[in-house]
C-alpha cells in the first residue's frame, strides 16, 4: 500500500480543485481526456447526483469523459455544466452529428450548514476547476469538494469535527488501483488497523472523541438529522482493462473500504456515492476479485488520509470545529 499516492498515479487521469474563497465550499473534478469505462454504486439513501443511470451496463454509453464532485448540495450539480463547457471547448465528447457531447456524472454533499449558504459550486467553479486540472499528485485535507466537509456529526454539528478529501494508490502486477475521496460523513473515521475512531462525534466538553458507535450501544440519543445533510463521495480507479459491467462490480466492492474507516456508514443521511474509472492504460486484463478488494484498501486509506489532511477550521461567522491533527497533538 502507498498512502501517499493519488488518483493520478492512473495514467489517463487528471485532476483539478476549485476552492471558493468566500465560505468553506468548493469543487473537484476528474477528467479523462481520452474517456474512461465507468461504473458506479450508491449506498447512501440521500443521494444527490446527474447521470448516474447512464452508468448502468444495460445503458448504451460506455466511457466518461469527467466526473465531477461538488458541495453546495444539489445547488451543487450546476457545477457539471461548467465542465461540459470546458470539454466541449477542447473538443472532448461523444460525436453526435456535428458536436460533441461531453459526459460527465456528478454527486455533491451537503455543506450549507458552514457560512453563507447561498454561496455554492457553479458553472464558473467546475469550468475552474478544469482549468486546474494536472496530473500531479492530488492537493488534499480541505481543497475542491472537501472544503467544507465534516464528519461526526451524529449529536451535532457543534460536536462534530472537520473531514477534507483524501487520495491514496498502490500498484500490483503492473497494475495501479486508486482512489479518491471526499468525506462529509454522518458518522466517525475509524482507523482500519485499530478500530479506534480518528476524527468524529466529541464529548460534551469537546475535549476528547466520543466513539459514537460506543455511545449510541450505551443509548445516549441522537440530535435531530436532516436528510441529505452529509455525505462520502468517492472515485476508485486502475488503468486495467474492465468492461461496463465490472467497473460497476469495482465501484460496489470499494464500499466495503468505506464500510472499514467510516462508522455508521450508508445512512438515511448520508449519499454516499461510488464512481469506478478504467482508462485501459497499462492495457492488461485483471482478476476483478483482486482489483475490487485492492479497491476497497485503497478507498479506506483515502479516508483516512483526508481527516489526516484537514486544519481546524473557525472564523467569523463559522462553527469552531477541530481536526484530526489537533487530537494527536493535544
Amino acid at each position: 500500500m502507498n498512502p501517499s499516492g493519488s488518483l493520478t498515479d492512473v495514467r489517463g487521469l487528471r485532476v483539478g480543485h476549485f476552492t471558493e474563497t468566500r465560505r468553506p465550499t468548493g469543487c473537484t473534478v476528474i477528467v479523462a481526456i481520452e474517456g474512461a469505462v465507468a461504473g458506479v454504486d450508491v449506498r447512501g439513501a440521500a443521494p444527490g447526483t446527474r447521470e448516474t443511470e447512464l452508468l448502468s451496463p444495460l445503458n448504451a454509453i460506455d466511457k466518461v469523459h469527467a466526473v465531477m464532485l461538488a458541495g453546495g448540495s444539489a445547488f451543487g450539480l450546476d457545477a457539471a455544466g461548467g465542465v461540459m463547457r470546458w470539454l466541449e471547448e477542447h473538443g472532448i465528447g461523444v460525436p453526435v452529428g456535428s458536436v460533441r457531447v461531453p459526459i460527465v456524472p456528478a454527486a455533491i454533499l451537503f455543506d450549507l450548514w458552514v457560512g453563507d449558504a447561498s454561496i455554492r459550486p457553479d458553472a464558473a467553479s467546475g469550468y475552474a476547476a478544469c482549468e486546474a486540472a494536472t496530473t500531479d499528485p492530488v492537493a488534499q485535507g480541505n481543497v475542491g469538494a472537501g472544503t467544507g466537509a465534516a464528519v461526526g456529526k451524529l449529536f451535532g454539528i457543534q460536536r462534530a469535527m472537520r473531514g477534507g478529501l483524501g487520495s491514496a494508490s498502490v500498484t500490483v502486477g503492473g497494475i495501479t488501483v486508486s482512489a479518491l475521496v471526499v468525506v462529509n460523513a454522518i458518522g466517525d473515521v475509524i482507523d482500519p488497523s485499530t478500530g479506534e475512531p480518528i476524527a468524529g462525534a466529541r464529548s460534551e466538553n469537546g475535549k476528547r472523541l466520543l466513539g459514537t458507535m460506543r455511545s449510541m450501544l450505551r443509548g445516549e440519543l441522537m440530535a435531530p438529522l436532516q436528510a441529505g445533510s452529509a455525505t462520502t463521495l468517492g472515485v476508485v480507479a486502475t488503468d486495467a482493462v474492465l468492461t461496463k459491467a465490472q467497473a460497476n462490480k469495482m465501484a460496489q466492492m470499494a464500499h466495503d473500504g468505506l464500510a472499514r474507516s467510516i462508522n455508521p456508514v450508508h445512512t438515511m443521511t448520508d449519499g454516499d456515492t461510488i464512481f469506478a474509472l478504467a482508462t485501459g492504460a497499462s492495457g492488461q486484463v485483471a482478476n476483478m476479485t483482486l482489483l475490487g478488494a485492492l479497491g476497497a484498501e485503497v478507498m479506506a486509506a483515502a479516508v483516512v488520509c483526508a481527516v489526516r489532511a484537514a486544519t481546524t477550521l473557525n472564523g467569523p461567522g463559522l462553527p469552531a470545529l477541530p481536526c484530526a491533527n489537533d487530537f494527536d497533538r493535544a
